[in-house]
C-alpha cells in the first residue's frame, strides 16, 4: 500500500501543472475572472460582485474519483470559512468551505447528475456555486495563483 506522503507528492506533481498555466486572471466562456485561492484548496473567480466558487485541481486528484456532490440552494448566505457543501470521493467525504461571504446566486445543478465532471473540469465547467459578495476587501487574505502554487509544494512535502 503506498504510504500518504507518496500520494501527496504524486498529487502534488500532477496538480502543479495545473496550477501553473493559471494566472491572475484568466478566461472562461469570454469573461475575465480574477482567480484567488484558500488553503483548504476551493477557489473563487470573481467578475464584478459575483464569485464563481468549486474546489481546486489539486482538491481533486487529492480526492480521486467524485461520486457525490451536495450543494446548498439559491439564496442560502455563508460566511467566510463556513462549510457549504460536500463532496464524496472512492476515497473520502470532505467539507467545502465559502472562500468568502455571500448569498448564492446560482448552484450548478448538473453536478447532481454528473459528480464525476469535478475530476476532469474542477476550475472549469464544474464549478459549485455562483456567489454574490458581500465584502471584496475578504479576496485579500486569499492566495493568488502563484501563493497557491507555493502552498501546494509546501503541503506536498
Amino acid at each position: 500500500m503506498a504510504s500518504v506522503s507518496f500520494l501527496t507528492r504524486t498529487v502534488a506533481r500532477r496538480s502543479f501543472d495545473s496550477v501553473a498555466r493559471m494566472s491572475r486572471v484568466t478566461h472562461l466562456g469570454g469573461a475575465r475572472f480574477s482567480s484567488y485561492f484558500t488553503p483548504a484548496h476551493e477557489y473563487v473567480k470573481v467578475d464584478g460582485k459575483i464569485g464563481t466558487c468549486g474546489i481546486t485541481d489539486f482538491a481533486q486528484a487529492a480526492l480521486g474519483d467524485i461520486v457525490f456532490v451536495d450543494l446548498p440552494e439559491v439564496g442560502d448566505e455563508f460566511a467566510k470559512g463556513e462549510s457549504f457543501g460536500s463532496v464524496e470521493s472512492v476515497k473520502a467525504a470532505s467539507d467545502v468551505y465559502a472562500p468568502v461571504s455571500g448569498t448564492v446566486v446560482e448552484v450548478n445543478e448538473i453536478l447532481s447528475d454528473e459528480p464525476g465532471m469535478v475530476n476532469s473540469e474542477a476550475e472549469g465547467k464544474a464549478w459549485f456555486v455562483k456567489i454574490e459578495m458581500k465584502d471584496e476587501a475578504e479576496l485579500k487574505s486569499l492566495m493568488n495563483a502563484d501563493a497557491y502554487k507555493t502552498h501546494c509544494e509546501e503541503e506536498a512535502h
